[in-house]
């Protein structure tokens, strides 16, 4: 009996792995493998578009808005879990990256049936959020056809956000609804429908993508470096040392003087280092060049 899913490339049969559990199991991870090594390409084909949503994001981001993920399942947590990483990688505020995931917390270890085909539900996680035309909104969903991503970015554009619709399926309602619509075509899983495989690592690498690419464009990394690390415990205060060493290339002394200093601040640390100033000095430069540490240097050099 034909399905609404028999025209979705993730939910495809692979006829040729029937007879996969009989397989010695270093042949079957070889198998997963090679299907593994095709998603970068995959997501290669969409740089140019996902590349217009990031500089479309890091804009609104820059005038104060947030990022929010919204999805259900593995594309939820996903999101979840991207948004998760910003505060202590990047110093954002927990406000400031935001996944939502369809029924609330609890189904990030379970499911709550029945949450994920409600558009209203997304509208009113956006409502509770407080959703502002400065906000950007990202649906995520492999299909690309659940309500729930799908309600997500159609209140958001109503509401006058920024969209985007992730998803694994070329021409999907997601897309459709989105601004920037991203799809990546990863083709037929491994295990037929499992869409936490090939389309979540996917998806994980345009999320990393669009949280990472938009901090550098906001100013929270020096070259390569993570200057607003959050130094929240030994391993993250020693590579808080590591940075500004890197950065400055000053000694020990000086390096542990500008960290007590600024309490901890690599970004105001390395300021006050290169560009020879107090640390209050560093903390206003900062400040006038919305946290750009290129642009506060330049500042102490005239």
């Amino acid at each position: 009996m034909s399905t609404e899913f028999d025209s979705l490339t993730t939910e495809a049969y692979r006829p040729e792995l029937a007879e996969i559990d009989q397989l010695p199991t270093l042949d079957i991870a070889r198998t997963m493998n090679a299907g593994d090594a095709t998603v970068p390409g995959a997501v290669a084909a969409q740089l140019p578009r996902i590349a217009a949503a990031i500089d479309a994001a890091a804009a609104r981001m820059a005038r104060g808005g947030r990022l929010l993920y919204l999805g259900a399942g593995t594309a939820g947590r996903l999101g979840v879990l991207d948004a998760s990483e910003c505060p202590p990688t990047f110093n954002t505020d927990p406000g400031e990256v935001v996944g939502l995931i369809a029924g609330g917390p609890p189904a990030l270890i379970s499911a709550v049936e029945g949450a994920e085909d409600s558009k209203e539900l997304a509208a009113a996680d956006l409502r509770a959020r407080g959703l502002t035309a400065d906000d950007v909104v990202v649906g995520v969903s492999a299909s690309g056809r659940t309500p729930y991503a799908v309600g997500a970015v159609e209140h958001a554009r109503a509401a006058g956000a920024l969209t985007i619709g992730l998803s694994c399926n070329a021409g999907s309602p997601l897309g459709a609804a989105a601004e920037f619509g991203i799809e990546i075509v990863v083709g037929p899983e491994l295990i037929t429908g499992s869409t936490r495989l090939k389309a979540g690592t996917a998806q994980k690498l345009v999320l990393n993508m669009i949280s990472t690419i938009s901090m550098i464009r906001l100013g929270k990394t020096y070259g390569n470096l993570m200057v607003d690390v959050r130094a929240s415990n030994e391993k993250l205060r020693a590579r808080s040392r590591r940075i500004v060493q890197l950065a400055t290339g000053a000694p020990d002394d000086v390096i542990e003087s500008a960290l007590t200093a600024t309490g901890g601040e690599v970004k105001h640390a390395i300021l006050t280092i290169l560009g020879d100033v107090d640390a209050p000095t560093a903390d206003r430069l900062l400040s006038e060049s919305r946290g750009h540490l290129r642009a506060a240097l330049a500042a102490t050099r005239g």
